[in-house]
């Protein structure tokens, strides 16, 4: 009798915590289903080995400020936007081969910025806070000091090897992270002429728009930026209380535009679409005066998201036989966590990876090296006591001592500061577009972390990514496996064309060949 009721209870035990966790399924009661899921990755691990070819192609993925908690975060809130409780889905980076940590101080400061740790991972050489393409012998605002310590990109590498090149961003394509592919400046905000200081103006150094279209011939350019582009007297078409910010009286599209063959601008979503791949070869497009919108806001009857950007560049730049080079940034989720707005940051990511996923079905593993990774974290922790399947927006199932309800997603400091007691918490608050999660620090901005990020890599020589390495050691990789500047002897065999089938092409041909021996 005392071992029915125990059993009884245990049942009642088993109903309690599956009515709480929302949607856990059976099997994860039992063993083997943890037992059969961990052999499985076991039998995957053992049967990894590196790809020692040259990558035709190099794609770098930048979350920019996704640390480790908003990949969480982000995985999670993928699965709950299909229906799931989200702990268990997967992000299609989570997919890749390879795992590295990258560290991300700049040269003079601990917590670095997004133009000093752009100059790491794509040119090879750590840098200045707020210095874009230039060695760490260049003080920030100091123009004088960018003659003679210039580093140059992966991109401009690419380039001069006959690839095709292109940036894809949510953010102007004049930003930190997209600017280090081609500019060399003593500061990350010089976007046009009218932001140079005398210093700059007396000494020659030229804006970022203006070496964005002079410095390296760039293929495919994409997010947003027109502002800076166009000179003071030429309204933008979509904002016409907006005007350029051009003083020189410049029109730096046109000039883009001058002595190209197959070349296209465009600054909404049908001219955008109306493009097609095959007839051409150059493509601008800047869809709004400064950064594109957030996800969440995103108008897609005339801004493109990501994941169409990215598709739109790989197919115009994979008709190079030489192959190409593409980065493709999430830029606005660093915007979100600085407002403090958990919501936006984690949107952000959620397509950020869709275009990851896009990408590797345009791609070939066996041909192409991705690598996807942050340039810092944020002060953004995602924990307190919480059920499986708790809301990413939601709030703690305990309440803290002073009696009230907290949200799981919190920042360290910023914008979410609340003068005087702090409020009580609930769900249908934490949860709208704009709601700013709490902070016990006041700032008007959030700040960026300190820690490590991870870098996620597949494909030719994506193995030499292990362990913890400088952030400088990305870009090194990336020039290795392509064979480019300082490694045109790297000795690696070009990857076997012949055999570069794509995977789902490859279980097509599998299935007909299936189909026609059992007609046999």
């Amino acid at each position: 009798m005392a071992r029915k009721l125990r059993h009884i209870f245990t049942g009642l035990l088993i109903l309690i915590s599956v009515h709480w966790t929302v949607s856990v399924s059976e099997e994860e009661l039992h063993a083997s289903y943890w037992n059969n899921k961990a052999r499985q990755a076991l039998h995957t691990a053992l049967n990894v080995q590196p790809d020692v070819h040259q990558a035709k192609n190099l794609i770098l993925f930048l979350g920019d400020g996704m640390g480790m908690p908003t990949v969480t975060a982000a995985r999670i809130l993928k699965g709950q936007l299909a229906g799931q409780s989200g702990e268990e889905t997967s992000l299609v980076m989570d997919t890749f081969t390879h795992l590295a940590l990258s560290k991300t101080y700049n040269v003079d400061q601990q917590m670095p910025d997004s133009a000093g740790t752009a100059t790491a991972y794509l040119c090879g050489v750590k840098a200045n806070y707020g210095t874009l393409g230039v060695t760490a012998s260049t003080p920030r605002y100091n123009c004088s000091a960018t003659y003679g310590n210039e580093v140059t990109s992966i991109l401009h590498r690419a380039k001069k090897a006959g690839k095709s090149v292109g940036i894809v961003t949510t953010t102007r394509v004049q930003h930190a992270s997209p600017g280090a592919n081609y500019a060399h400046i003593a500061n990350r905000g010089w976007y046009a002429d009218s932001y140079l200081t005398t210093e700059a103006i007396q000494n020659g150094c030229r804006d970022i728009a203006y070496q964005l279209v002079h410095n390296t011939e760039i293929n495919v350019i994409l997010g947003g930026g027109r502002q800076y582009m166009f000179p003071v007297n030429i309204k933008d078409p979509e904002y016409p209380s907006y005007t350029g910010d051009r003083e020189d009286g410049q029109n730096l599209v046109a000039e883009w535009l001058k002595n190209k063959q197959k070349a296209k601008y465009v600054w909404n979503k049908a001219e955008f679409d109306a493009v097609n791949p095959k007839n051409t070869d150059f493509l601008m497009g800047l869809f709004e005066p400064k950064d594109c919108h957030y996800e969440l806001e995103r108008d897609s009857s005339m801004d493109p998201s990501l994941a169409e950007m990215t598709e739109k560049a790989i197919k115009i730049l994979s008709k190079n036989p030489k192959g190409f080079y593409l980065f493709v940034e999430g830029g606005r989720i660093d915007h979100g966590h600085h407002g403090g707005r958990a919501k936006r940051a984690l949107y952000e990511t959620v397509e950020f990876d869709k275009a990851i996923g896009r990408a590797a079905e345009l791609t070939s593993e066996l041909d192409t090296l991705s690598v996807v990774t942050a340039d810092h974290s944020h002060v953004f922790a995602f924990g307190g006591s919480s059920a499986r399947g708790n809301s990413v927006f939601g709030v703690s199932s305990s309440v803290a001592e002073d009696n009230k309800h907290f949200t799981t997603a919190v920042y360290g400091n910023g914008p979410g500061w609340r003068n005087g007691t702090r409020p009580d918490m609930n769900e249908s608050i934490s949860s709208a577009d704009d709601y700013r999660q709490q902070a016990p620090v006041p700032l008007d901005s959030e700040t960026h972390g300190i820690e490590d990020v991870a870098i996620f890599a597949k494909g030719p020589m994506s193995h030499l990514f292990h362990g913890v390495q400088e952030q400088n050691y990305i870009a090194h990789v990336m020039a290795y496996a392509a064979c480019l500047e300082p490694y045109e002897d790297c000795k690696l065999p070009e990857p076997d064309h012949a055999g570069s089938i794509h995977p789902s092409l490859l279980l097509l041909l599998m299935g007909l060949l299936l189909h026609y021996f059992c007609s046999l």
